[in-house]
């Protein structure tokens, strides 16, 4: 799945090789970098840690990278973890106990942190001091046990599963957006060194605006298209082999991929609004996946609408197709693309 922004372990470590290993190197997020830079800044000048902070977005637009930028421009080391590996108190205790003072502690995922180890943080973050219990039981006793300063940054994909208790407890909360294309062809225009194959700016280009608006799925997709240039005995990236790499991943002018254009034709088959676990049904994918991965980006670009009675295809969604046009009669009951968005998200 060329859309799936989480990866594989091999792909995770390829991103790693081409990750910005400086601020002055990363592309795009601009306000989100400067706000960083004018803490990273401050703090430095007062020879204190840097405020904990929280990213969240969508995958693959950066939050990791950040995270690792700030342990290198704070000139600390960073303890990568993650929400699920933080399964009770002690796990994090021992993470905790192991930081020296300005360290950074990344928690990936943490929304899927247990609620029980997400409080037991409050005073880790606030006072520095955890509280350990050592007699469990109606006579047990606990320990204070100091730590030194840190700075947690957390990412998350879902920042409506965080409590309103710990999301105030971040002294920065940093929302990544999808990147404008031509932001997106200077990364991969980057990259290509990396990579050992040059690519043309046209040819980067056309990638970008096939990417969703997400760098790691563009560097994805770039790795794909220089295959097919190796094979063919390219010395460099032009458009007709983009071009040709990408049809044959099956990525249309829009960025959909197969399972986008079964989401919009099992939608436009009902005609009516579908909940997702419908849906999910219809086109033999996890409803995390289409909640996540398909539907923003079905939804930004105008083809798919979420009603508070479930999600419709838009009239663009069947153009797209290249499907004929509903009858007047029939097209009077779809809802137009710009009408009320529903809050909530039905499930059946």
């Amino acid at each position: 799945m060329i859309f799936d922004a989480e990866g594989t372990a091999e792909e995770r470590e390829i991103d790693r090789a081409l990750r910005p290993v400086s601020f002055d190197e990363f592309v795009g997020q601009k306000t989100i970098r400067e706000d960083l830079h004018i803490a990273i800044t401050a703090a430095r000048q007062r020879r204190e840690p840097l405020d904990h902070v929280l990213f969240a977005g969508p995958p693959g637009l950066g939050k990791t990278t950040l995270a690792h930028l700030i342990a290198a421009a704070m000139e600390s080391q960073i303890v990568v973890t993650s929400g699920p590996a933080l399964v009770a108190p002690r796990d994090l205790v021992g993470t905790l106990s192991r930081l020296q003072r300005g360290d950074v502690l990344f928690v990936d995922e943490i929304h899927r942190m247990p609620r029980v180890v997400e409080e037991y943080l409050y005073s880790a973050m606030e006072d520095s001091a955890i509280d350990v219990v050592i007699d469990p039981g109606p006579t047990g006793r606990s320990v204070r046990l100091s730590l030194e300063p840190f700075t947690l940054v957390g990412a998350t994909t879902r920042e409506g599963l965080l409590t309103a208790a710990f999301r105030s407890r971040f002294g920065l909360i940093e929302r990544l957006q999808p990147y404008p294309s031509e932001e997106l062809r200077e990364i991969l225009e980057r990259a290509a060194p990396r990579l050992g194959l040059p690519i043309e700016a046209d040819a980067a280009l056309l990638v970008a605006e096939r990417a969703r608006g997400v760098p790691r799925i563009a560097l994805r997709m770039q790795r794909r298209v220089r295959d097919l240039a190796q094979v063919q005995a390219r010395s460099t990236v032009d458009l007709e082999i983009a071009r040709a790499a990408l049809e044959r991943m099956r990525v249309d002018d829009l960025g959909l991929e197969d399972v986008d254009r079964r989401i919009l034709r099992a939608l436009l088959e009902v005609g009516e609004p579908v909940g997702l676990k419908t849906l999910a049904a219809m086109v033999e994918e996890a409803e995390d996946t289409i909640e996540d991965v398909f539907e923003p980006h079905l939804i930004r670009q105008g083809l798919v609408l979420r009603t508070p009675r479930g999600r419709v295809a838009t009239p663009r969604a069947r153009e797209h197709l290249g499907l004929a046009a509903l009858p007047p009669s029939d097209a009077e009951g779809e809802l137009p693309f710009g009408g009320a968005l529903g809050d909530s998200s039905p499930t059946s």
